[in-house]
């Protein structure tokens, strides 16, 4: 029953080792995690953000480490960034939004050395990360105003949001998610219009494809988050699906052998041969 996995039933499992870390800033958090699959490419490959409330005190990303390590055994190179959390200096806003931003866009300058297929790019996010990665699918509509605007953004292709919170503004008004409420100010800042540049309603619609994996039995993200946010995907014009996988939790959906992961890697090796 995967809906009991305790993060320790994860994370104490055996881990494998990435095939090289870059750096995209001074910070030791503004680096990737590259993992790469035996052989000659070129190889396709996804961005993966991880979760963790957005708070580098809960989560970094190793979390994502057994995943990545399946996938690369799929043929799949995994692009895994880390990022400054907002109890991190600098992080916050903007800083957690530039560092996920500048790590994206360092894939294209380091994807001639590491053989990376860069034709269809699909990102990957779980929990806090599935916000940031539909928001990395979103910085095309960002305002030249804002502070997160940066020119000529990484062009992904489709996004894969596994027990997400892509509605900032439902987090906060939402005292029973997992990652309580207090934590979206420190995110967005103390400024008007707070959720325009950061939140993905917003910014609907994003003209990226958009699949949803969520547990129904999620005691960290409620499901209406995801049902929510689909509709109104939906009505904007985008092509969003829900992919419902009953009986299960938050950390089956990134811990291999589950059911979840099962869902989420056939989504995830779908989205990289075509369109929704």
């Amino acid at each position: 029953m995967t809906a009991t996995l305790t993060w320790p039933d994860l994370t104490g499992r055996p881990r494998q080792a990435c095939d090289a870390t870059i750096a995209y800033g001074p910070d030791s958090l503004q680096c990737v995690d590259l993992w790469r699959p035996a052989g000659p490419g070129p190889h396709p490959v996804v961005v993966m953000v991880h979760g963790g409330c957005w708070q580098t005190s809960i989560a970094d990303r190793r979390l994502m480490d057994w995943i990545a390590a399946d996938l690369r055994l799929q043929g799949v190179a995994v692009w895994n960034v880390d990022y400054r959390g907002v109890d991190r200096a600098g992080g916050g806003h903007p800083g957690t939004f530039l560092d996920v931003a500048a790590a994206a866009d360092l894939l294209r300058t380091a994807a001639a050395a590491y053989d990376l297929d860069l034709r269809r790019v699909v990102a990957i996010g779980h929990s806090a990360g599935g916000h940031l990665a539909l928001w990395l699918a979103a910085r095309p509509r960002l305002p030249r105003s804002s502070a997160l605007y940066r020119p000529d953004p990484l062009r992904l292709d489709h996004v894969i949001c596994l027990g997400g919170l892509p509605d900032l503004a439902a987090v906060a008004a939402s005292p029973d998610n997992g990652c309580g409420t207090s934590v979206i100010a420190d995110l967005v800042g103390d400024r008007p219009d707070r959720f325009a540049d950061t939140s993905i309603p917003p910014l609907l619609p994003l003209g990226v494809a958009q699949t949803l994996v969520n547990g129904r039995e999620d005691a960290i993200v409620p499901y209406r988050f995801a049902t929510d946010y689909c509709e109104r995907a939906r009505a904007a014009g985008d092509a969003a699906e829900l992919l419902t996988v009953p009986d299960t939790g938050h950390v089956a959906l990134i811990t291999p052998g589950t059911p979840a992961w099962a869902v989420a890697r056939t989504a995830i090796l779908d989205a990289l041969q075509g369109p929704l």
